[in-house]
């Protein structure tokens, strides 16, 4: 991969987050302006148990729900524990340390700087997606999943 031209953060909390903090957090971060893509990680929370005595069953958890980002409904499939962003340029991470700093207030955090998504498609990309890959989704989604939610911007 080559070095991209947009830096990437981390936040990286020290506890898996609720659903509320995620969506406090996000819309804080949102607003700061500057985001390119974003990537919520954490363990999956499957619809269904996916082993066990009660496979197949509903899968009871609170964590698993819609939330508001940008006005727009996200589904949660994922117990958040990193946030990992791709910014238009430097001069926004002060702003995204403030956002965390007012979102995550019940438990500590630490952002990263560095490399954290992929920034150019690899030969696993080309074989998913073809030779038309689009750049700007490489690395957010699996093909086949429920794929990506894309927030409108400011542009």
């Amino acid at each position: 991969m080559t070095d991209a031209i947009y830096p990437q953060v981390r936040v990286v909390s020290e506890r898996l987050m609720n659903p509320e903090t995620v969506e406090r957090v996000m819309n804080l971060i949102i607003a700061t302006g500057g985001v390119r893509r974003v990537i919520l990680n954490g363990p999956r929370l499957p619809a269904t148990v996916p082993y066990g005595p009660a496979k197949g069953l509903p899968n009871p958890t609170e964590m698993r729900r819609k939330i508001k980002i940008a006005g727009q409904d996200v589904q949660l499939e994922v117990h958040v524990g990193n946030i990992v962003l791709e910014l238009e340029n430097r001069d926004f991470i002060p702003a995204i340390r403030e956002a965390c700093e007012k979102g995550i207030t019940k438990f500590s955090w630490y952002l990263q700087e560095g490399r954290f998504m992929k920034t150019e498609p690899s030969l696993v990309d080309y074989a998913k997606y073809g030779p038309d890959a689009d750049k700007t989704i490489v690395g957010l989604t699996e093909p086949g999943k429920s794929g990506l939610v894309i927030l409108q911007g400011n542009k």
